[in-house]
């Protein structure tokens, strides 16, 4: 696992898309920070914790685009596959490299906080807790990148479907929002979307609830599309 792990690491910054990733992060996350939090004279970071869900939502696509379907497309998945290492090492080499450049990106966040610190005091404890909220939510959502990209030899295609789904995810709360009070199967469906819900669970940390269902919730969720992204690739070796 650390050899493929190692191996992507190398991959991301030596064709750019460390730079471009981390570059984009910073600046829209610089952005937030500003408006949300500096330009309203406050040292609540819970605004800016809360608008993150977007960039994350919109640039995890990016970050796991070319995990696999390069590897497709360009035929090196073939040696990956019959190498004598597991599928597991495999996927969790890869998942693990992404995971290490996202959090690069978000512990841009405690340079934010050293800034607050001039202009009031910081409850670390809150930010704290909103940096892993931000942490579980980038695991999870990794996790289902990574899946997409075993699925086509398209890296387009890939960041495509995958901010597809996350913004479907996104949306789905809202969709049912009205669902609460409706008939049994509008109760039903509420109830299923609202179990399976991201974004509400990541804006309860931002208002400084701690959930560990939510936390169990975002790590099964990175197990099981780890889970299927092992399924795909064992397919693939035996056919």
């Amino acid at each position: 696992m650390l050899a493929i792990y190692r191996r992507e690491m190398g991959a991301f910054f030596t064709s750019g898309a460390a730079y471009v990733f981390l570059t984009v992060f910073w600046l829209v996350s610089g952005i937030f920070f500003f408006n949300g939090v500096i330009a309203a004279g406050t040292t609540d970071t819970s605004v800016m914790f809360n608008s993150m869900f977007i960039i994350v939502m919109f640039l995890i696509p990016i970050l796991t685009m070319k995990l696999l379907s390069e590897e497709k497309k360009n035929k090196t998945d073939q040696g990956l596959l019959t190498a004598p290492i597991s599928l597991w090492d495999i996927v969790l080499g890869k998942y693990f490299a992404a995971l290490t450049l996202f959090i690069i990106a978000e512990s841009i966040v405690f340079i934010y906080a050293f800034i607050l610190n001039y202009f009031g005091n910081v409850i670390w404890s809150t930010l704290i807790g909103n940096y892993f909220a931000m942490l579980f939510l980038g695991a999870a959502f990794i996790a289902v990148g990574l899946f997409i990209s075993s699925l086509t030899e398209n890296q387009m295609a890939s960041a495509v479907v995958c901010l597809v789904v996350l913004f479907v995810i996104y949306l789905s709360e809202m969709l049912v929002v009205n669902f609460a009070n409706g008939n049994f199967a509008k109760r039903v469906l509420y109830k299923i979307v609202t179990t399976l819900a991201f974004y509400s669970r990541y804006t309860d940390f931002t208002r400084g609830v701690f959930s560990l269902p939510s936390i169990v919730f975002f790590l099964s969720t990175a197990f099981l599309f780890n889970f299927f992204t092992v399924k795909v690739l064992e397919k693939r070796r035996w056919s």
